[in-house]
């Protein structure tokens, strides 16, 4: 089996199925999944860090859609303009546009490594929809022929359901709460700048923090479900950004202020900053570094190229992202 079927098969995997072993956070140790309760996960193991390839994500490069793509109807929910298509092996897929394609394809790929679950997700240059008609929103994009460029798909995987939006889940209360796995989490999240970090407080304008069910097992997997907001300046409302490489660069010395006694500061600020900024040790950044530690230059261009990044935004966020797991790696191992 190649490393691309390989890495499809450990996500589909890890969706139908999670394994309940107790986690365990000693540096130097592997946990496979962290269980809140039996069949309830929030972290899962993906594989070897250096194996990943970051090009094809985690459905893998053979995992992308497949045109020609046919028109189901337009999505009316979020921020951004999306439609739902089927591509030509029949799989379900959400389509988006607008200013959160590239960094959602890169963040997710980022946080999948860190054995976090996501979607699969690609970033599709260029295409056309069969069929399409009644656009609202997404007409700006797509074309009265079906053409469109710059977009980003999203696997709709079956035999899964979303729970409602008030049955999401709260970062200081839920089954992980004080974990290092939910605490890997926030440190991801504040690692590609994630400031829209909403959750079950928020589920009026939506919560970002999702549970799915698997339908024919049980199994409940604890999601943060939008990296759209990522790779750009944290902040407030009129200070923060997406896939803005030079807020990103610019923030990043304050990334990781400093440590206080066991305790990390970082800089983040977000849509719930307490809730992910406070109560972070040194153990807790020593356990998430064990695999983002891991992640190699190459790995980092390959996500970078899979988003659709141009060669100036590679070289920056290559070079600001190493910045910041560098700063990481350096908390780890004591200075």
């Amino acid at each position: 089996m190649n490393r691309t079927i390989r890495g499809f098969a450990l996500f589909v995997a890890a969706a139908v199925v999670a394994i309940s072993v107790s986690s365990a956070g000693a540096q130097g140790s592997r946990p496979r999944t962290t269980a809140g309760r039996s069949g309830t996960t929030i972290w899962h193991d993906p594989g070897p860090v250096e194996r990943l390839d970051f090009l094809g994500g985690p459905g893998g490069r053979d995992g992308a859609p497949k045109p020609p793509f046919t028109f189901v109807e337009e999505d009316s929910g979020g921020t951004n303009p999306k439609i739902k298509v089927k591509d030509a092996a029949g799989r379900s897929w959400g389509v988006k546009w607008g200013s959160e394609v590239h960094a959602e394809v890169f963040a997710s790929r980022i946080a999948w490594a860190a054995g976090y679950y996501v979607d699969p997700t690609y970033f599709v240059s260029s295409g056309k929809v069969i069929g399409v008609t009644g656009l609202s929103r997404a007409k700006k994009y797509v074309k009265p022929d079906g053409s469109f460029t710059d977009a980003r798909f999203e696997l709709k995987i079956g035999g899964i359901t979303k729970l409602k939006d008030e049955e999401s889940w709260h970062w200081e209360s839920n089954p992980f709460a004080g974990s290092k796995e939910l605490k890997g989490l926030k440190i991801v999240l504040m690692l590609v700048s994630n400031w829209d970090s909403k959750d079950q407080r928020d589920a009026g304008r939506g919560s970002n923090t999702a549970i799915h069910k698997n339908d024919a097992t049980g199994d409940v997997h604890y999601i943060f479900g939008d990296w759209g907001g990522s790779m750009g300046k944290w902040g407030g409302v009129f200070g923060r950004s997406k896939w803005d490489c030079k807020g990103f660069a610019s923030q990043s010395k304050d990334f990781i202020k400093g440590v206080s006694g066991t305790i990390v500061e970082f800089g983040y600020s977000g849509q719930r900053t307490d809730s992910v900024t406070t109560g972070i040790t040194v153990s807790d950044v020593q356990w998430i570094n064990q695999r983002l530690g891991r992640i190699s230059d190459k790995q980092i261009q390959d996500a970078l190229d899979a988003c659709g990044a141009s060669p100036s935004e590679s070289s920056c966020y290559a070079a600001a992202m190493r910045t910041r797991l560098d700063r990481l790696k350096a908390v780890a191992n004591g200075r």
